[in-house]
């Protein structure tokens, strides 16, 4: 069977995403063209507003169309924090638009009963946590989430200070883990976090999952 190839485009909210992720694209798709497109201002405006605001769902559809113009057959939103604008703005997109983060929040409620939801961002927390829950719904299982927020660790990234996000995000991650039977991180830049937070719990990020979505042509599946 012959390996699909294409063009695939990537919309970023944290621009530094774009080289981690392009590979694991490239791993998944070899030989597919990658458009990656950036724009911090889509996650700014979602924190001042405490949730995406209407302008956000509407450059969404622009970035859907671009990538459109560029020739790719589908868009993935790399941005939990805009999950749910992403969703919403399929219907006015003439190509596929996928979250990185919905893989994650199925294997999530396959796992465990108690599932605990880890964030640097409240903006993030939210749409995680709901995206948990309505997968839960899809199949009729009972879970129960457990957030917690990561206070000062988004900032501390933001600020250039990478080990004290990562501290902070082990600290909250060990306040979680005993109460929860798989802890979901809830935004693809805490996924760096993963092989040292060994506390006997499933950890679950969103990167290798959500761009494992583009291993075929929407067509194909």
């Amino acid at each position: 069977m012959s390996t699909p190839t294409g063009k695939i485009a990537m919309l970023h909210t944290v621009p530094a995403l774009a080289a981690p992720l392009g590979e694991l694209a490239a791993e998944v798709r070899p030989g597919a063209q990658i458009v990656h497109f950036a724009d911090e201002s889509l996650l700014q405006d979602t924190i001042a507003h405490g949730g995406p605001p209407p302008h956000v769902l509407r450059r969404l559809v622009a970035y859907a169309a671009f990538a459109k113009e560029s020739g790719a057959e589908t868009l993935l939103v790399t941005c939990s924090s805009i999950g749910e604008a992403a969703e919403r703005a399929r219907p006015f997109a003439e190509l596929p638009i996928l979250r990185i983060d919905q893989p994650m929040a199925e294997e999530a409620v396959a796992t465990g009963e108690r599932v605990g939801v880890l964030a640097t961002l409240a903006t993030t927390l939210g749409p995680t946590t709901r995206a948990v829950r309505r997968a839960a719904a899809r199949r009729g299982l009972r879970r129960e989430i457990v957030p917690h927020l990561c206070e000062g660790a988004f900032e501390a990234l933001r600020a250039g200070d990478a080990a004290r996000h990562d501290a902070l995000v082990l600290a909250g991650f060990g306040e979680l883990a005993g109460k929860a039977d798989v802890v979901v991180l809830a935004q693809a830049s805490m996924a760096r976090i993963v092989t040292r937070a060994a506390a006997g719990v499933p950890v679950l990020s969103s990167p290798r999952s959500g761009v494992a979505q583009l291993a075929r042509p929407p067509a194909e599946g």
